[in-house]
């Protein structure tokens, strides 16, 4: 088994950026004890625990952000960037607002879409059927938002493909959802796809953070890639044979 331990990438005295395993979540949801990666935080870093306004749960829980300027799922693996200071916290978490981040993923999905190159455009709101659930289809209840997600075919075989994408938007589960909506959702997704069997030897989402772009305090641009995990690699390999 793979360990659930991130490893750094990056990190300078404004900025942390750590590749997350697939498996461990970013941070507590009320429910359960399990090990976050706000626990390894305050581990490695113990002035890191207070940085960033703490968000409160339904149940009342305070956490404390750790850093933590945005997310990516439990099962998602690759690149996670945290504040070292509030004046960094700041200055991200206004890029993430307008959108200035720019973020790149991969994935492996069922199929091969018609297009090579495309742009998803699609708004995202709750599911009728399903209220865990998100979708961009006929079945939205309720408010939706805008919702858009580039991607282009890297290679494919008879039964899957290798996306690079790239969202312009930061929606919950927006690259599952969207890559869904057009009829070739992400390999192993068994909350969108649980009908689908599990291929290419993967045991998860299929999904990875690969990469992310941003400006640093002083101005200058700064970007960091995570590598792909085992799993990938392997899939990599299995996808072109």
């Amino acid at each position: 088994m793979e360990s659930l331990e991130p490893t750094i990438i990056y990190e300078d005295d404004a900025v942390l950026a750590i590749n997350k395993p697939a498996g461990l979540v970013v941070h507590h949801d009320g429910r359960t004890d399990e090990f976050a990666v706000t626990d390894w935080v305050v581990r490695q870093y113990p002035f890191m625990g207070t940085v960033g306004e703490p968000f409160v749960l339904k149940n009342g829980e305070v956490i404390n952000r750790a850093g933590v300027v945005h997310r990516i799922d439990r099962e998602t693996s690759g690149v996670l960037l945290l504040a070292k200071t509030e004046d960094s916290f700041r200055s991200l978490k206004e890029q993430f607002q307008e959108r200035n981040v720019v973020k790149h993923y991969n994935a492996f999905i069922y199929g091969t879409p018609q297009e090579q190159k495309g742009q998803i455009n699609l708004p995202i709101g709750r599911s009728t059927r399903d209220f865990r659930l998100w979708t961009a289809g006929k079945n939205v209840r309720g408010h939706t938002r805008e919702a858009v997600t580039e991607y282009e075919v890297l290679s494919h075989n008879e039964k899957s493909s290798f996306l690079a994408i790239t969202p312009q938007t930061g929606r919950t589960h927006q690259i599952r959802v969207h890559l869904k909506a057009i009829g070739h959702p992400v390999v192993c997704d068994k909350r969108y796809a649980p009908e689908r069997e599990c291929i290419l030897g993967f045991e998860r989402v299929a999904l990875h953070a690969r990469s992310i772009l941003i400006k640093t305090l002083s101005g200058s641009t700064l970007s960091v890639e995570a590598p792909f995990p085992p799993d990938f690699e392997r899939a990599l390999v299995a996808i072109t044979v």
